[in-house]
């Protein structure tokens, strides 16, 4: 409840099944952005799909606050297909490249697909940025300058000696950007690092946590407690606590309406 999880795909298969009736399968590049709102049960599972290889997993699930004016909204989620996330490449003086998945956000002229309606990345104001970041060896790519006093974090995840504006950094860090300078990034190495870049103005409200719910204040999570004890946030329609879809299902989405989605050709 209150808040909303974005779950980045790398590699590997996701099947999910919620309490409004929703499942759905999704995978490599695919994004899943639910907005919990009131209060939602969901069951991630990884499949075990192959059994010539590895079912290797990867993935990011990031947390988003909603603002107190839209945590008790209904419960939705949208799905970002991989075909639909807008993927753009920049060259340096050395035709060396760098390649954008955009998943929030804007750049230049392209933005990706409308992230939920009730969601803080909605309004453009709130400049919500999702990326993730590759970059050849020997790149270079300045990260452009946006308004002041957003939260700007760029996560080093994969691969060596990354340089932002001159300064080393280790790989698995997070490196802590002013949002209102453009800023000067280099891959040092001899392969191919990869960054995931999150930004966002700060809600500037109080949060108060506790497990999957995230209220403003000690009473209102303590009310969360009893409205899941009395409702089960809708119960739990599937026979299994842990569900998984049939093997040979490809990717979709069929939400709480009973409409159906897949992925562009």
């Amino acid at each position: 409840r209150g808040f909303e999880t974005v779950t980045v795909v790398r590699s590997g298969v996701v099947d999910h099944s919620d309490s409004m009736g929703a499942v759905g399968r999704y995978s490599n590049g695919d994004v899943q952005w639910m907005t919990a709102g009131s209060g939602v049960q969901h069951s991630e599972m990884f499949p075990l799909l192959s059994e010539e290889k590895e079912n290797t997993l990867e993935l990011f699930q990031i947390w988003l606050n909603l603002p107190k004016k839209n945590k008790m909204v209904n419960p939705h989620f949208t799905m970002l297909w991989n075909e639909s996330i807008p993927k753009l490449e920049f060259k340096d003086k050395n035709q060396k490249s760098t390649f954008i998945e955009l998943i929030a956000g804007k750049i230049g002229d392209t933005s990706p697909p409308l992230p939920p309606p009730d969601s803080w990345a909605a309004d453009p104001e709130n400049s919500v940025q999702i990326w993730i970041i590759k970059m050849q060896a020997g790149a270079s790519w300045k990260l452009p300058a946006h308004q002041a006093d957003l939260n700007r974090n760029l996560y080093f995840y994969r691969g060596t000696n990354l340089q932002i504006e001159g300064q080393s950094i280790p790989e698995y860090h997070k490196t802590e950007l002013e949002s209102h300078h453009e800023i000067s990034l280099f891959n040092a190495s001899l392969e191919e690092i990869q960054l995931l870049l999150l930004e966002a103005r700060p809600i500037k409200e109080p949060v108060v946590q506790y497990g999957p719910f995230v209220m403003n204040t000690r009473q209102e999570i303590e009310e969360t407690f009893a409205d899941f004890q009395r409702t089960q946030f809708g119960g739990w329609p599937w026979k299994s606590s842990e569900p998984v879809h049939d093997r040979k299902q490809g990717r979709f989405a069929k939400h709480a309406n009973g409409k159906e989605e897949f992925p562009s050709a």
